[in-house]
């Protein structure tokens, strides 16, 4: 969990969950288990603020801007959960 990043749409910064990870753990763990055995995450944790960001050339076109999201923490958490998931099925079936 990276501290340093901007907080999401739900308002809450990295720095604060860290803060909070103690007494949050076990809530935690049952909505990540719940969402990992029927494959759902709850419908705030897919949304995210967009910005446009600066790329080069001229700053009135459009096509010279990339969007960035910015999503909640606790959905992130929850991806970094399943990639280690799937990294650790690939390296133990040897599958690259």
């Amino acid at each position: 969990l990276d501290t340093h990043k901007s907080m999401g749409p739900d308002g809450i910064h990295p720095r604060v969950l860290r803060e909070v990870v103690e007494v949050l753990t076990k809530t935690l763990s049952v909505i990540y288990q719940q969402s990992w055995l029927t494959g759902e995450v709850p419908a705030d944790w897919r949304l995210a603020n967009v910005m446009p960001i600066y790329k080069k050339g001229q700053k009135e076109y459009p096509g010279n801007y990339t969007p960035t999201s910015l999503t909640l923490v606790l959905g992130n958490v929850m991806e970094q959960i399943i990639l280690s998931a799937i990294m650790w099925h690939i390296q133990d079936n040897q599958a690259i």
